[in-house]
């Protein structure tokens, strides 16, 4: 029973000692994949856009940068959940808003709920679509002015842009592997 016990706080220790590490080259490739990623889509938005477009960069893109450049083994970050994530939601966010365009208390949960559903059945689950969905619901006029464009741009495009890049900067080294083969 004592070398039990004696071995149970072992690996304890080694558990707590292992997941405390800090591995710097992670790190480093997670910091510079989104700040790429990110930086490259804020600069066709500054090159390409005036300031009264700003409508490339949404929010969901730094939640999606988070899984994609952080946490790229998780199933949630695979490029499946990754582009479909953002599409499904954001033509059903466009989709509710042009049916209920000013009845906000009904179209904003109806979107992320819907959208949650369609991804869960499609598995296409990735938790950033929930405010890609939402953004179509209480976005700026512009943003809702682009009606169904706003799939392709600034969702589908950012997504592939990320997309691209995550590929790049997530198989540099031979400890990092973008997509999973696991999934």
């Amino acid at each position: 029973m004592r070398t039990r016990i004696k071995r149970g706080i072992r690996v304890s220790r080694y558990i707590l000692y292992r997941e405390t590490l800090i591995d710097y080259t992670e790190k480093f490739w997670s910091f510079l994949g989104a700040f790429i990623g990110i930086g490259v889509i804020a600069f066709f938005q500054s090159f390409y856009l005036s300031k009264e477009e700003n409508v490339f960069l949404i929010g969901s893109f730094g939640a999606t940068s988070v899984l994609i450049f952080g946490a790229i083994r998780s199933p949630l970050s695979q490029p499946r959940n990754l582009i479909g994530g953002h599409l499904i939601p954001a033509l059903i966010g466009v989709t509710i808003y042009k049916i209920f365009p000013e009845i906000i208390w009904l179209t904003a949960p109806l979107a992320v709920a819907i959208s949650i559903v369609l991804m869960q059945f499609t598995k296409t689950l990735h938790p950033p679509g929930g405010a890609t969905a939402l953004i179509a619901i209480i976005g700026t006029e512009k943003i809702k002015s682009l009606g169904y464009y706003y799939v392709f741009s600034p969702v589908l495009s950012g997504v592939l842009i990320l997309f691209v890049i995550a590929l790049a900067f997530n198989n540099i080294t031979k400890h990092r592997e973008y997509p999973s083969k696991k999934y």
